[in-house]
């Protein structure tokens, strides 16, 4: 079970224990993930701040049930004039939605202008994989920026099991160490929770075992599978960093980062004829529609394709 963040919120006592209560539920009942609550609890003070200047004081239920449609557009519109992103204010907004739908059904306040606000219109950004070489040659040089073997054999594994398997930085890093020696099918608890059986193909067992044969410290099998070099759980901020060196290193595309790994996973099991339903259940995607943007990923490519080559693509 993951700890709520703690933070502030500029709010009267009613509206904080509201919060208090919007947030347990999140997080026993919903299983929200720990980044999942530490951005509904920066949004939700930021938007209390915003009230505190706005209204001359800590906001109440009362308070937040009177709200006007202008009010919440003001502060989305002050989000955005200090940069904040149109994906970020949506998620904002959408942290809004939960909390005040909260608080209808707890029978504590209920203000319906909210859920009538309009989003910011968002670009669909296409997922950003690279193609097959770049891939390998980030799982085969990794000793390009790492002198010490189990180190860059535990980067190899997690790198291996992003690429090899589509897990998400997040689901390879809680692996406990019991889930190691990896068989041909490996438990992951993906966002909300949910499990999900992912096939292990043997380049992943192999990694991962060549990690253990190294890794000079000593496990538990509750232990994390992924530490680092002082033994504790291995961070995603490090993992990053690391393939932002090795990028650096080889001249890889900027975007090389944990997630295309992800990507590139689903692009060429599409590219070379796996069914879309059948990635949806490797990734772990809850729609249908999440997947589909692969479909569009690999169309590009056929076009790129056939502008290169067909003889009268430039006529």
């Amino acid at each position: 079970m993951v700890d709520a963040p703690a933070l502030s919120f500029a709010a009267a006592a009613d509206v904080q224990a509201a919060i208090a209560a919007w947030r347990a539920r999140l997080q026993n009942e919903r299983r929200a993930a720990a980044n999942t609550l530490s951005n509904y609890a920066r949004d939700l003070a930021a938007f209390l701040a915003y009230l505190q200047d706005h209204l001359g004081g800590p906001p109440s239920l009362a308070d937040l049930a009177a709200l006007r449609p202008a009010d919440f557009r003001g502060f989305l519109a002050k989000r955005a004039a200090a940069g904040l992103k149109p994906a970020s204010n949506a998620r904002t907004l959408s942290t809004l939605r939960g909390f005040f739908r909260h608080l209808a059904r707890s029978g504590l306040c209920d203000n319906p202008h909210v859920a009538a606000l309009r989003g910011p219109k968002l670009s669909r950004n296409l997922p950003k994989a690279l193609n097959a070489v770049d891939a390998d040659a980030v799982l085969e040089s990794v000793d390009a920026i790492e002198d010490r073997p189990w180190v860059a054999a535990r980067d190899r594994a997690i790198f291996t099991l992003l690429y090899g398997a589509g897990l998400r930085i997040g689901e390879a890093l809680d692996l406990p160490r019991k889930a190691a020696p990896l068989g041909d099918m490996l438990r992951v608890v993906g966002k909300g929770r949910k499990a999900r059986d992912v096939p292990m193909l043997p380049a992943c067992r192999a990694a991962v075992d060549a990690y253990l044969a190294l890794c000079p410290h000593r496990l538990s099998p509750a232990d994390p599978l992924f530490v680092g070099v002082r033994g504790r759980r291995l961070k995603a901020g490090m993992v990053q960093l690391r393939l932002r060196n090795l990028r650096n290193t080889l001249g890889l595309p900027e975007k090389t980062t944990p997630h295309a790994l992800r990507h590139s996973f689903a692009t060429h099991l599409l590219g070379e004829g796996a069914d879309l339903r059948a990635i949806q259940e490797l990734l772990g995607h809850a729609s249908l529609s999440t997947t589909q943007r692969y479909t569009a990923v690999d169309a590009k490519r056929l076009i790129e394709v056939y502008s290169a080559a067909h003889p009268r693509a430039g006529k």
